[in-house]
């Protein structure tokens, strides 16, 4: 036994708001680390194939699909509005995202020691399509919505949409090229095979 990752008994007991989508426990195949913080689980929502490494955070509505990576060190700050990751996305380390921003004018106040009446807090959810890849130590703002196979380099400031199959970076990123759709036909045959057993 892996002591390194929570048991399914271990996650069961955390209280999420859906844990996998399996009937069967060792189809989920759900390794979230011991060392990964969870606020709030009942707003998080964590399908099949999913691994979250060591001192990941993640906070309030979050929606995570299936055969998703989440690597140390990320966190993900959902609010209410929600970040929602579909299948076969993968965040590399450092990455952090936020639906919830401050308002950084000096208008009002800021942090969240203070109520919200003397705040201007910006939320709007965030949308990462499958098949997409981000690079280590970027940051993603809210209400960004990454296409379906759009791709990021390490250091990437994510503030605006994304062009599906696209390869990016940059601060604030741009498009650099397109990027193949091979990995498709790999989804395809990877599914076919996995049905079979």
């Amino acid at each position: 036994m892996n002591n390194s990752f929570l048991s399914y008994e271990e996650l069961e007991n955390i209280g999420f708001k859906r844990l996998g989508g399996v009937k069967d426990r060792k189809d989920m195949d759900i390794l979230i680390s011991r060392k990964a913080s969870i606020y709030s689980p009942e707003k998080i929502s964590i399908g099949n194939h999913v691994r979250i490494d060591d001192f990941c955070i993640l906070s309030g509505c979050v929606d995570i699909g299936s055969y998703v990576h989440i690597a140390a060190y990320s966190a993900l700050y959902g609010g209410e509005d929600g970040i929602y990751i579909s299948d076969f996305a993968n965040l590399s380390s450092r990455v952090t995202i936020y639906s919830v921003n401050d308002d950084y004018s000096g208008e009002t106040l800021t942090n969240p020691m203070i109520c919200d009446e003397y705040k201007n807090v910006h939320s709007e959810a965030v949308k990462i399509e499958k098949h997409v890849i981000i690079g280590s130590t970027s940051v993603i703002l809210p209400g960004v919505n990454l296409a379906e196979g759009s791709a990021f380099g390490s250091f990437s400031f994510i503030n605006h949409d994304s062009e599906a199959w696209s390869i990016n970076a940059g601060i604030p990123f741009q498009k650099i090229s397109d990027r193949k759709r091979e990995v498709l036909v790999w989804e395809r045959k990877f599914v076919n095979r996995n049905q079979e057993r």
